[in-house]
């Protein structure tokens, strides 16, 4: 991860494009970097710790193509995920993507949200499966800072587990610095 850290930190440095993201909600933290290594591509990594119902730490690290523009702000691309959780432990290479659109009548206003999967037949360890989706209504305080408020569900299922586990979901605000 620290490689992961050094490679975006280098990149965002590089390409003047990249952006800090951080949010809150009643029992969970998250914090992601992002960095676009040439245009158009960008890797980014994060943390997410959660007190839902029972303590989980959940890391990705994520490699996307990404289009930013005043209509539209996307990304599709691949991520790995791993879970350390009390419900098991384990990660695997999924897919999935976010989509913001900004509002004409607001440009400061973008409304979207993101998915990500993983499925079972690439995990490892106790993981079968995983899943991270989410809406969020985000506006432009300064050209390069964003407030938003959204809702985030995250849920994985484990060997020794009974069917997928929720290890986090409800509301959540944040702070996203872009550079």
């Amino acid at each position: 991860m620290a490689i992961a850290g050094a490679a975006l930190l280098s990149a965002g440095a590089a390409q003047a494009v990249g952006s800090l993201d951080l949010n809150l909600g009643p029992h969970a933290v998250q914090f992601e970097a992002q960095g676009e290594v040439t245009q158009g591509i960008a890797l980014g990594g994060g943390v997410l710790h959660s007190e839902y119902r029972r303590d989980a730490t959940v890391f990705h690290a994520q490699l996307m193509g990404v289009q930013h523009g005043r209509e539209r702000d996307i990304g599709i691309g691949a991520r790995w995920t791993q879970y350390d959780t009390d419900h098991g432990k384990g990660g695997g290479l999924g897919l999935g993507g976010y989509g913001y659109v900004y509002l004409p009548q607001m440009p400061e206003v973008s409304l979207g949200g993101y998915g990500f999967y993983t499925p079972s037949v690439v995990t490892s360890r106790d993981l079968d499966d995983g899943y991270e989706i989410g809406l969020r209504a985000r506006y432009a305080f300064a050209p390069n800072v964003d407030g938003y408020v959204g809702l985030r569900q995250l849920g994985a299922d484990f060997d020794r587990d009974r069917g997928t586990r929720t290890l986090d979901r409800g509301a959540q605000v944040g702070v996203r610095l872009r550079f």
